[in-house]
C-alpha cells in the first residue's frame, strides 16, 4: 500500500501487511555461556517476548555454544519444512567466538542485505554487528546481536516487513 505524506512525497506503508496472524517464529541463541550455565539466556528470552508481542506464534527456542557448525547445523534444522522467521541472537560482534554470521552464510541460499543493513541502522552501535538476514527456503533468518536491548531493537527496524515477506515466501497472495 502507498500513502501520501504530508509534504506529498508518496511512501510505502510496509504496516499495510503487518497481520501477523498465523505466524510463527523461532529464537536461536548462540552463547558459550547459555551453554555452559554461567549467562542466563536473557536475549533469547526478550526476544520470544518481543516476538509474542508482536503477535508471532513463537514455536521454538533453542541455544548453542558459538561456533559455525553449530550455528549453521541449528539454522538447517530450524529451517527445515518452515515457513516463518528464524532470529538469531549472539555472536555477531568482533569476538574470536563471534561465528554467527559465518554459520548462517553456510546455510542462507539468498542473501537480504537490505533488511540487515535496516537492522543496523537503527542504532549506532549497529555499525558493530556483522549480523545477515536472508532466506532459506520458506523462512526468514535474522542475526540479531547477544544483548538483551540490541536484539529487540534491530527485529524491531524490520518487523514491519516480516510478515510480507513471509507471504512471499509462502506464494500467499498480497497486497502489492
Amino acid at each position: 500500500m502507498y500513502r501520501r505524506s504530508q509534504s506529498g512525497e508518496l511512501w510505502f506503508d510496509a504496516m499495510a501487511d503487518h497481520d501477523t496472524s498465523g505466524l510463527q517464529a523461532k529464537v536461536l541463541t548462540v552463547s558459550d555461556g547459555v551453554i555452559h550455565g554461567t549467562r542466563e539466556d536473557k536475549s533469547g528470552e526478550a526476544l520470544a517476548a518481543y516476538l509474542a508481542e508482536q503477535g508471532f506464534d513463537v514455536v521454538e527456542r533453542r541455544a548453542v555454544a558459538d561456533g559455525v557448525e553449530n550455528v549453521s547445523d541449528a539454522l538447517r534444522e530450524l529451517t527445515a519444512d518452515f515457513n516463518g522467521v528464524v532470529v538469531t541472537t549472539g555472536g555477531t560482534g568482533f569476538g574470536p567466538r563471534d561465528l554467527t554470521p559465518e554459520g548462517t552464510k553456510e546455510v542462507l541460499e539468498r542473501e537480504a542485505p537490505g533488511l540487515a543493513e535496516a537492522m543496523r541502522l537503527i542504532n549506532p552501535l549497529g555499525r558493530l554487528s556483522r549480523g545477515l538476514a536472508g532466506t532459506v527456503g520458506h523462512a526468514l533468518v535474522l542475526n540479531t546481536p547477544g544483548s538483551t536491548n540490541g536484539c529487540v531493537e534491530m527485529t524491531s527496524a524490520v518487523i514491519d516487513i516480516i510478515p510480507h515477506a513471509i507471504r512471499l515466501m509462502a506464494d500467499t497472495p498480497t497486497d502489492h
